[in-house]
């Protein structure tokens, strides 16, 4: 098991050497959960009213973009190996922001399916996995709060990327909305990442044979999936619900008022991060994780006991992204702790990929659910039991 190393000296050098690595990895994160994880929902919601497609049809898409992103999900350690840092998040940034272009100026059903690949590819790269695995050739010590810090992108991306595309959807068209702040990002993310990720050749070179043995066996062990179940099952209500939301909360807010909804849901999951942040190494982090999981219970639930009472959703909203960063940067926490060192990207890579492979499923299963009740009450109490499954199963460690 690692050992964290209580180093002040070391711990200010890590940082004063390797900020601006955090900072990249920031950036990546905007774009990568702006156009692979919140966009999701402005897309399916524009297309259902411009196509008139059934949810079921593009969120059946979604998930076959998550499902193919599991997919590239296990080769990221061997291809940031290959290429290095700074190329593998760039070409990554550019992979996801082409495909969701595509995506959003879909004009048939199929060419969903053909832009979800590129997506998939892309997202890969930019998601969670990518970002720990990242930061971890260039933290030892500090390495938690570095991926903390760096993943605070991701909920940046909330109150940003996907408002923006609300707003410029309503005026210039989704289609013309993505590819427009898709260029601002990538003119910003790829020099950033060029210039502040150098490649630690030593990490870099090294054999992974030794580790992936090491996680491999690990993986037969429930020590893995106890970390692997309980977040697969708060990332499927997590994602689920996300995307969906915008399209729950257009009929009773308003485009405005259902951006500023969005936006109080990703600044809450600032906020909840940078909270944990600085107390997580005092907290036990599998009970911190359960109280993430009903928190983000009774923040829907309050959604779904008032849905026509503006402060209740907005209420819910809040309540449900206090918890949206920590349950991202919880995995990485944990497998830090509980896990070798040597076995770290491997394992995070795989982890991610369960998780994924389970949540990819939510938005097609919550689509389903919702045409064939006419409504989202179901979906409601649909997500709220997946968290509180996941809260009983990161308890549940021998």
């Amino acid at each position: 098991m690692s050992q964290t190393v209580s180093l002040p000296a070391e711990h200010a050098s890590e940082i004063r050497r390797f900020w601006p690595a955090i900072v990249a990895c920031f950036a990546t994160a905007v774009l990568g959960w702006g156009f692979g994880f919140t966009g999701t929902s402005v897309y399916l919601a524009e297309l259902q009213r411009l196509r008139h497609w059934p949810g079921a049809t593009i969120a059946s898409a979604i998930a076959a973009y998550y499902v193919l992103g599991a997919l590239f999900l296990l080769r990221v350690d061997a291809v940031m190996r290959r290429l290095g840092p700074a190329s593998m998040l760039s070409t990554s940034a550019g992979l996801l922001t082409l495909g969701s272009t595509l995506f959003s100026r879909s004009t048939h059903v199929w060419e969903l399916y053909g832009a979800a690949v590129l997506m998939a590819a892309g997202w890969a790269g930019c998601t969670s996995a990518a970002i720990s695995s990242t930061l971890a050739l260039y933290f030892n010590h500090q390495r938690g709060l570095a991926i903390t810090l760096a993943l605070n992108g991701a909920s940046t991306a909330g109150f940003t990327v996907a408002p923006l595309l609300v707003e410029l959807s309503e005026h210039i068209g989704v289609g013309n909305a993505v590819p427009l702040v898709a260029a601002g990002m990538l003119a910003i993310v790829v020099p950033l990442n060029t210039f502040a990720l150098p490649a630690p050749r030593g990490a870099l070179v090294a054999t992974s044979s030794t580790s992936a043995a090491a996680a491999n066996n690990l993986l037969r062990t429930w020590r893995f999936w106890s970390v692997a179940l309980p977040f697969a099952l708060a990332l499927a209500a997590q994602v689920g619900l996300i995307v969906h939301l915008v399209s729950f909360l257009l009929p009773r807010l308003g485009a405005s008022s259902a951006a500023t909804a969005l936006a109080l849901t990703s600044v809450a999951a600032v906020s909840g991060r940078l909270i944990l942040a600085g107390i997580i190494d005092r907290l036990r982090q599998r009970s911190a994780a359960a109280a993430s999981f009903v928190s983000q219970a009774v923040g829907v639930a309050s959604m779904l006991v008032w849905p026509h009472r503006p402060e209740a959703l907005y209420a819910g909203c809040v309540l449900f992204g206090l918890s949206v960063g920590n349950v991202i940067t919880f995995p990485a926490l944990i497998i830090q702790r509980e896990f070798p060192a040597v076995a770290f990207g491997v394992v995070i890579g795989l982890s991610t990929s369960v998780s994924q492979f389970t949540f990819a499923l939510a938005p097609a299963l919550l689509g389903v659910i919702r045409d064939a009740t006419g409504g989202y009450p179901a979906v409601l109490v649909a997500c709220i039991a997946f968290q509180l499954a996941a809260a009983i199963a990161v308890l549940a460690r021998r």
